[in-house]
């Protein structure tokens, strides 16, 4: 069965790990012919006059789903980041980042190993971006939560902690402080966990004591669910435990099933074009977006292609074939050919 979605190459390393994860694809067999579109700093170089070009929104709306290669944002020329209007103009109010250890990625927390999955409101909060100069050397930033995103999120949460087999929910916040705000995100998740009383476990974690708790014992956490700055900075803090931002996936899901799944580490652009750059996070997105197409399609055997990449990329890592960040030999493309061979062995 053949599907179509759009690949976004992106700036910097992200025609690089784009192109490595889309060939892996291919070897694999997952059939999906691919709109290729422009974003970020490629879109302004091509002669658009906006990062994320009308075409480009156009054509993600039409198929509702896209593989994101990393976007670089032009500082102090008022663009808007691509990611951020991307989650605006789509509604992407899930983000999603599995983080899991990885045997022959090995660092301090290898041992009892790592296997969580943040979800982070996506819309709202302090990313909301409203700000303002009161007076001279005074600056207000408004955090906004609303019931309405709130309770979405963590019904999202819940479903999918239900539907992948996990087990338990911590909810990070700071509501000892932010007692409307961080209070109305807590009671949100509390109402919807009553849905789910019995199936799944539900624990609240004050923010600041939840982070030194993660970095003590990260076995002890499932799934974390945080309003959109925490869940920003937890995710980030969680990817250290496993290697770094070049060990994670990213997605993002949105109402009437779109999502886009991207690598949630830099365009990197002073190693570009130099075939260095790690693609596993891009290619472990691209397992995620298998396993969405999967869903959203009832064409089962894309599941069956998305276990073959993980167990190929898996392999490689454990038998030393690895990128330089992870301590190994390979570039881009070597990597990318080190896990379609394993796909044939």
């Amino acid at each position: 069965m053949s599907h179509s979605a759009v690949l976004i190459p992106g700036d910097g390393i992200g025609p690089e790990v784009t192109r490595a994860a889309q060939r892996v694809l291919e070897a694999a067999g997952a059939e999906i012919e691919w709109e290729e579109c422009l974003a970020g700093v490629a879109a302004i170089e091509a002669g658009y006059d906006q990062v994320l070009p009308d075409a480009t929104m156009e054509a993600v709306q039409r198929h509702r789903l896209a593989l994101k290669g990393p976007c670089t944002t032009p500082i102090g020329e008022g663009f808007t980041s691509v990611n951020v209007a991307l989650r605006k103009r789509l509604d992407l109010y899930g983000a999603v980042r599995p983080v899991r250890s990885v045997d022959g990625v090995k660092t301090r927390f290898s041992e009892p190993g790592v296997d969580l999955v943040v979800i982070r409101e996506n819309t709202e909060g302090l990313y909301s971006g409203i700000e303002n100069v009161i007076t001279a050397g005074v600056v207000t930033s408004l955090k906004v939560v609303t019931e309405r995103a709130s309770r979405r999120i963590a019904r999202f949460a819940f479903h999918y902690a239900a539907t992948r087999g996990r087990r338990k929910i911590t909810v990070l916040h700071k509501a000892n402080i932010m007692k409307q705000g961080d209070g109305l995100f807590i009671r949100c998740a509390r109402e919807e966990f009553e849905e789910w009383k019995g199936q799944l476990e539900y624990e609240e974690v004050i923010i600041d004591a939840g982070c030194m708790r993660i970095v003590q014992h990260p076995e002890q956490f499932d799934m974390l669910l945080c309003e959109n700055l925490y869940g920003d900075v937890v995710s980030d803090l969680c990817a250290g435990l496993v290697g770094g931002l070049g060990m994670t996936p990213g997605a993002n899901f949105g109402i009437e099933g779109a999502a886009v799944f991207e690598a949630v580490h830099g365009s990197a652009p002073d190693i570009a074009g130099q075939d260095l750059a790690n693609p596993l996070a891009l290619i472990m997105s691209g397992v995620m977006f298998l396993r969405h197409l999967a869903d959203t399609s009832g064409d089962d055997h894309l599941t069956v292609i998305a276990d073959r990449v993980r167990d190929a990329y898996n392999a490689c890592l454990l038998a030393g074939e690895k990128t330089r960040d992870l301590g190994g030999s390979l570039g881009t493309s070597g990597f990318a050919d080190a896990v379609i061979a394993r796909l044939s062995s």
